[in-house]
């Protein structure tokens, strides 16, 4: 599946009607460790299709989203299961180390 946009008016649609994982990630335009990782999360939400949906918020146009979350540093990355967040990561990371934080809340 392809990496989508989830905004505020979304995110309880889409979190309520989940039956995967989702992983969000916050970021904005101006964040350069933001724009390193959008790559690596995109293959990821590939790679890991079917078993994880991912999509991207930017905080920019979605503080209320920022805020409800307590986003204070960018790109955080947020995995839900059942609704709940259950792992948080911040800042730019390795395709692998990602990878192993994602497998081990799923």
């Amino acid at each position: 599946m392809a990496t989508r946009e989830i905004t505020a008016a979304t995110f309880g649609s889409i979190l309520g009607s989940a039956t995967r994982p989702l992983l969000v990630d916050f970021w904005a335009t101006w964040c350069g460790p933001c724009r390193a990782l959008a790559p690596t999360v995109d293959q990821i939400g590939a790679e890991m299709a079917g078993r994880l949906d991912v999509y991207k918020c930017n905080v920019d146009d979605e503080g209320v989203l920022a805020t409800k979350f307590r986003i204070v540093s960018i790109p955080t990355l947020i995995l839900f299961k059942n609704g709940q967040p259950v792992k948080t990561m911040v800042g730019n990371m390795p395709k692998e180390e990602l990878e192993r934080e994602i497998e081990e809340a799923l």
